[in-house]
């Protein structure tokens, strides 16, 4: 046990800095530092007989937390794969694309990802409003509103059939802000964003009142998508813990 704990540890604080070094867009990658140091730390009590010598209630308490904990991750991410496909419906009213980092010298990767599915959806249903969704953060050069509008028009989709919100900071205030931009909640939608986020977009959407919403995925980088389904399940916590899914 204690040398599959060295392993994992290795691994975790590998992937930490393959994860520092392809720039994820944000501090994440410090979970892994974590969890490597927590295995670290257990697989020393193992290797000193510190793990036995701990009350058994205690020990049993914590394998019991452990499995309940392995178990609901595993529930949330299954939830999150089942939505990974989605492609959408043809001829929908609007789409909403949910914001993610603008760089100064454009979208970032993830961002451009959902801009280029948008693009794609949106040059083959002539008829469907796009609302870009997303404010400005302190290390962004303009709010990603404008910025994908800027990206969006610049590959030829007509200004007129693009409403920026730009006031938004996170994925469930994309999806508010967005919803009052609609109004009309029979309206059908589509939310385009990567693989990893539909579910909780598609979510939050239903929570927000549309009752006719489908997801549109876009993919992802797959050097960072490990990161990315473990930092989406945090995610999906955060919203359920604050009722945002309610």
């Amino acid at each position: 046990m204690g040398v599959l704990c060295i392993l994992a540890a290795v691994f975790c604080f590998l992937y930490c800095a393959a994860v520092f070094l392809l720039r994820s867009g944000s501090r994440f990658y410090l979970v892994w530092a974590a969890g490597g140091i927590c295995l670290t730390v257990f697989a020393g009590m193992l290797h000193f007989g510190l793990w036995d010598k701990a009350p058994g209630l205690l020990r049993r308490t914590f394998c019991l937390l452990m499995a309940a904990g392995i178990l609901l991750f595993a529930i949330v991410e299954g939830c999150i794969v089942s939505r990974y496909h989605d492609e959408g419906k043809a001829d929908l009213d609007y789409i909403i694309v949910l914001g993610a980092q603008m760089k100064e010298k454009g979208p970032s990767a993830v961002l451009k990802f959902r801009l280029d599915k948008a693009y794609e959806y949106l040059t083959a249903n002539e008829n469907t409003v796009c609302i870009v969704s997303g404010g400005q953060g302190r290390n962004e050069p303009c709010s990603e509103a404008e910025g994908m509008y800027q990206y969006l028009t610049g590959r030829g989709i007509e200004p007129e059939r693009i409403v920026k919100e730009d006031q938004s900071t996170d994925t469930s205030e994309n999806i508010a802000y967005s919803a009052a931009l609609i109004g009309d909640l029979d309206s059908s939608v589509g939310i385009v964003t990567n693989n990893f986020h539909v579910f909780r977009g598609v979510s939050l959407a239903k929570a927000a009142g549309f009752r006719d919403v489908c997801g549109i995925s876009a993919r992802s980088n797959v050097y960072l998508q490990l990161n990315n389904m473990v930092r989406e399940f945090f995610g999906v916590m955060k919203d359920f813990v604050f009722g945002n899914f309610l």
